[in-house]
């Protein structure tokens, strides 16, 4: 016998074969169990506690899983699914990972049977190509003016949502939001940028319903002398400077040696002329307000109070562009290159209000605005949390439909018809390729499944009487309504899901069902190695916090 020869260190695992398929394929049904409540209008809530209590109450797919520490490596790359879904699309968070964990459930029969993985991965692929093609089949395009068809379709989006008891609610803050940033960059194509110009400002107090979208900015700032300065003003004019208006000190430590105590008044004068000046320059264009992102000093404060110009100081950078955005000022860098061109004159109001205990300033009523803010109001923080979730949701799925308008029925009817398609298109398939093309059929259904389940009705009558209904790929929209569990057809119900919603979880679903699939080898417990020729250090090495390793420096 030959002694046996050992490869890894005694410190490495490793586990291979069909040992780590399953384990894979087990951690990711564990995660999709997770958040399976989570899908459709009847769903569950889900309550995080964190280490420092802190409580998050949601059930938008996304959120919960951010927040869970998982320990196997199959399960964080579930989540990663979620979270390119919620960035890309923005919506169908929960159902990537309830697809992507059904697609490996099923594929563990096959490996079982001792099939290769790359066989059920070429069959999978066919499956998505295929499935992508019935979608552009049954897709219907919509108008993005037709408000009533938006508010239907972001309606059903967020209906899965806790805020759906609030009605359109927050569906007509989204369509707002959206048609007021959206700008067109020619070929009929629009963009909206929903991160930079789209504001969510969370105010506890007062009720849902006096939630609003500006037509125009709000930021949390008083004006600087709160007594000499106006605090409301029709039709401003607007000046947005970037640099600060105070005396400049020298970059570095400047020492000025002074001989005579005359040489110190010049100096003083120096900076309060200069001061004066840079004032002078800036009230030559008859401003009502002049917003800084630095500082203001008290000279200066003084010289614009007295020509009635209310001044607001330390704004951050985002919320500057946002005003400049919806006044049509330009943001300046420095007061001597002031023109007319740069004063914003868009905006029909500014006033300073107090709500709550903070003052608020808003710059609103303006004609064109290319940024808003959307004010939340809510009993608590949990709750503005929670809308707050489901609102950048609503905005996601308007801004998906205003950029790409076709419709999808929802409800599960599109997983239904595209699984009818492929079972009918697995018969010409052939060789080895058909079963696991079959199943990736079957795997389809669990999101109209899912959505059965969490309505509590009987399930399988209702996916016979289903998978009846969509036999030979007809009657597309026929689906389950999630509210009753009711079989409906979803045009009339008016449950819809966008297009590049329903593509990307799909593409992203079976891909990362191929990704973990065609692991065979989990190694664990490597350690990173030291750099050749440097033994281990025989005496205790003294760090400084320069060369410290970001893990060691403990956090205060």
């Amino acid at each position: 016998m030959h002694a046996p020869v050992l490869v890894l260190k005694d410190s490495l695992k490793r586990e291979s074969g069909t040992k780590v398929h399953h384990a894979n394929i087990q951690a990711s049904k564990a995660v999709a169990d997770i958040i399976r409540t989570t899908l459709g209008p009847r769903s569950m809530l889900k309550m995080l506690l964190d280490s420092t209590g802190g409580i998050v109450v949601t059930n938008d797919g996304n959120a919960i899983l951010r927040d869970l520490d998982l320990a196997h490596p199959a399960a964080k790359s579930m989540i990663e699914l979620s979270r390119t879904q919620d960035e890309e699309v923005g919506d169908g968070t929960t159902s990537v990972i309830v697809l992507a964990g059904e697609m490996l459930h099923v594929a563990e029969a096959f490996i079982d049977k001792s099939y290769h993985p790359t066989v059920i991965c070429r069959a999978y692929n066919k499956a998505l190509e295929d499935a992508i093609a019935v979608l552009e089949k049954i897709a219907i395009s919509i108008d993005v003016n037709d408000r009533a068809k938006m508010l239907g379709l972001v309606k059903s989006c967020i209906g899965t949502k806790f805020t759906s008891q609030f009605g359109d609610l927050i569906a007509d803050l989204a369509i707002d939001a959206t048609t007021t940033v959206g700008v067109d960059i020619g070929q009929g194509m629009r963009e909206v940028d929903i991160k930079k110009y789209i504001k969510v400002e969370k105010v506890p107090g007062g009720q849902l319903e006096d939630s609003s979208v500006l037509k125009g900015v709000m930021f949390n700032k008083d004006v600087v002398a709160p007594g000499k300065m106006r605090r409301k003003i029709v039709n401003p004019r607007i000046i947005l400077l970037d640099c600060p208006l105070e005396y400049k000190k020298g970059e570095n430590q400047t020492n000025a040696e002074l001989c005579r105590e005359e040489d110190w008044e010049v100096m003083l004068k120096m900076e309060e002329e200069w001061i004066e000046s840079t004032c002078m320059q800036i009230l030559k264009f008859k401003p009502d307000v002049v917003i800084t992102e630095k500082g203001l000093s008290d000279l200066a404060c003084h010289y614009l109070s007295k020509a009635g110009v209310s001044a607001i100081r330390r704004l951050r950078k985002g919320d500057n562009n946002r005003i400049a955005k919806a006044c049509g000022a330009t943001i300046v860098n420095r007061p001597d290159e002031l023109q007319e061109s740069d004063v914003g004159t868009g905006a029909g109001l500014f006033e300073v209000k107090k709500i709550g205990d903070e003052f608020f300033a808003f710059i609103v009523d303006c004609k064109d605005p290319k940024a808003c803010t959307v004010l939340l109001r809510g009993a608590s923080k949990d709750i503005l949390n929670e809308v707050e979730r489901n609102l950048q949701d609503a905005l996601s799925v308007a801004r998906n439909i205003i950029k790409n308008p076709k419709l999808l029925p929802g409800g599960g009817a599109t997983e239904l018809t595209v699984s009818a398609t492929l079972k009918q298109k697995s018969s010409s398939i052939e060789g080895i390729e058909k079963w696991p093309y079959e199943a990736a059929a079957i795997a389809f259904e669990a999101i109209p499944r899912t959505l059965a389940q969490n309505c509590g009705v009987n399930v399988i009558r209702t996916m016979t009487a289903l998978q009846g209904k969509h036999a030979n790929g007809e009657n597309a929209w026929i689906g389950v309504d999630g509210n009753t569990g009711e079989i409906a057809d979803m045009k009339e119900r008016k449950i819809w899901d966008a297009y590049n919603v329903k593509a990307q979880t799909f593409k992203t679903a079976i891909e990362a069902a191929c990704m973990l699939l065609r692991i065979d080898d989990i190694v664990s417990g490597i350690k990173k190695k030291q750099a050749p020729g440097s033994q281990a250090p025989s005496k205790p090495q003294i760090e400084t916090e320069a060369d410290a390793d970001s893990e060691q420096i403990l956090p205060d």
